[in-house]
């Protein structure tokens, strides 16, 4: 088995406003979006980035596969899954995190707080300030842009830098453009998030571009 993989799993696409996708956008215009999960598999680890979502108030979901049937799909169990880390507390982030009971949960202290009802054992819920280390080359970052303690996850592999942005940049335009998210609480933390990884040493991966993985619901390899 090899050391590491990553891989990105797409389970819905819907459309929100470009308000919310960029700052300053405007809202009547439709931007397209979809939802991803990211999977770390390490040679003892199975690691998820966010639980994912079976429905979404508010929002059409089409082309739409559960999330926990589409781990299946790759040859995954929930049960299988050794640690979940949750960028944020917001639903389609979140949601679906009882469905991983035997997973150590990993959450910035301010999202716990709001979203600790979601999880199945809050005993096995790894809190933190700033950072915590998940592995010695995996690490969850508190931003506190898009919420008061949305976070990102930094990946350490062979010599190069790969960010999960979670929800602090939607779509890859927020950094090749400069723009922070629309969707942000606290607008300067997401002006220092573009500032520092507009940098080109980073690989930013963003669970709602469209472009990560266009053409259909499935998984992609990507380490």
């Amino acid at each position: 088995m090899e050391n590491f993989k990553l891989t990105v799993l797409k389970y819905a696409e819907s459309t929100i406003g470009e308000n919310l996708v960029l700052y300053g956008g405007q809202k009547d215009r439709i931007w397209p979006i979809s939802f991803f999960l990211y999977l770390i598999e390490t040679v003892n680890r199975k690691i998820l980035v966010d639980a994912g979502c079976n429905e979404l108030k508010g929002f059409y979901l089409s082309r739409f596969i559960k999330p926990v049937d589409l781990l299946n799909k790759y040859g995954l169990k929930a049960e299988e899954i050794t640690d979940l880390i949750i960028t944020h507390a917001h639903y389609d982030h979140i949601a679906l995190a009882k469905e991983f009971k035997n997973a150590v949960v990993y959450i910035q202290k301010d999202e716990y707080e709001r979203g600790k009802a979601f999880l199945c054992d809050n005993e096995k819920a790894v809190t933190f300030d700033d950072f915590v280390k998940v592995t010695e080359n995996i690490t969850a970052v508190k931003v506190g842009g898009h919420s008061i303690g949305s976070s990102i996850v930094e990946i350490s592999h062979e010599n190069h830098l790969y960010v999960i942005a979670g929800d602090e940049a939607y779509s890859r335009e927020c950094i090749l453009r400069q723009i922070p998210t629309g969707a942000c609480t606290n607008i300067e933390n997401s002006r220092r998030f573009i500032e520092t990884y507009k940098d080109s040493k980073y690989t930013v991966l963003y669970s709602h571009d469209m472009d990560v993985l266009p053409a259909k619901n499935g998984f992609l390899r990507l380490l």
